[in-house]
């Protein structure tokens, strides 16, 4: 059975009489690149830096790798990697000075940090910049080296808040080229997002929104209990009689006619289409097209949130 590396029961903060984060009951699997998505302000940071052993939550309670955030806090911080949004190294320290004072910081042996920098320096592409000065790096160097100092200790959770914010598509596809990586190799991932096209890429998304969990599943499913089923798009030979038959099928929940296209939502899109087009073909009408089709999670995001 697959253990919890995050789990938490009735997890909330407040800041007088704001709520930041209401009675939030979360679990995260080991293995997993569970993805954290909502708007700002929605209480991602908090609970990231509740998780962190930053911050000690106002009721409840979280347990990260094993350990109570609000008890053992510095345990927490030792089996754990965590990325800031804000720039939080050191300009006038070179690139492996960085890595040298974190590793130092996580009490790594010294042979071991000299190795884990050689490791991390290669992983992230920076080995020809390591005696360059942090302060001289351009935007996403900096971020890239935030992620290596976050992996200089070999943790078994990364906690990234908002990883790739402010840098451009391309390197931000670098960074989940990384991301995949390190979790092959094991490495567990709580990623704080916004973009919609990397939350597609998680395992499991939980949206949050004025500091409560909307939900909780895979994206795909997340995408199915948005809609209440499965979306097929049907071109046939007689559009309006097509929908005139089918919105009154029994495994037809919604009917649609737009463009010459009749869009379904159906219980089960795999059993539905054979059955939808032997269905109109007995009834004398061709089927030209059928697709499926789901909606985005920005669709998702809005009817759920």
């Amino acid at each position: 059975m697959t253990r919890d590396v995050v789990q938490t029961s009735g997890l909330t903060k407040r800041f007088g009489s704001l709520v930041a984060l209401d009675h939030m009951d979360l679990s995260v699997k080991a293995g997993e690149i569970f993805g954290f998505l909502g708007p700002n302000g929605a209480g991602k940071t908090t609970t990231v830096r509740i998780l962190c052993g930053l911050m000690v939550p106002t009721s409840g309670s979280a347990t990260v790798v094993g350990h109570d955030v609000a008890k053992e806090p510095d345990e927490v911080k030792q089996r754990i990697g965590y990325m800031p949004q804000s720039y939080g190294l050191y300009d006038d320290l070179t690139v492996e000075e960085n890595l040298e004072f974190f590793g130092s910081i996580y009490r790594v042996p010294p042979d071991e940090r000299r190795r884990h920098a050689d490791e991390v320096l290669q992983l992230v592409r920076l080995e020809e910049f390591r005696r360059h000065f942090a302060g001289q790096l351009s935007g996403g160097m900096k971020r890239r080296l935030s992620l290596a100092v976050s992996l200089v200790h070999n943790p078994e959770l990364l906690i990234l808040d908002e990883p790739t914010a402010g840098i451009d598509p391309p390197l931000r596809r670098v960074f989940w080229e990384y991301f995949r990586h390190l979790n092959k190799l094991g490495v567990t991932f709580f990623i704080n997002t916004h973009y919609m096209d990397e939350a597609e890429l998680c395992d499991r998304l939980a949206l949050i929104n004025y500091g409560r969990l909307v939900a909780v599943a895979s994206p795909t499913e997340l995408k199915r209990k948005a809609i209440g089923g499965e979306r097929i798009e049907l071109v046939t030979t007689e559009a309006q009689t097509t929908l005139s038959i089918l919105k009154d099928t029994e495994s037809v929940r919604e009917a649609n006619l737009s463009d010459g296209i009749v869009s379904l939502i159906v219980d089960e899109s795999a059993s539905a289409i054979p059955k939808l087009t032997s269905f109109l073909k007995e009834r004398g009408i061709e089927v030209l097209q059928v697709r499926q089709s789901q909606p985005s999670l920005e669709d998702v995001f809005i009817k759920l949130v």
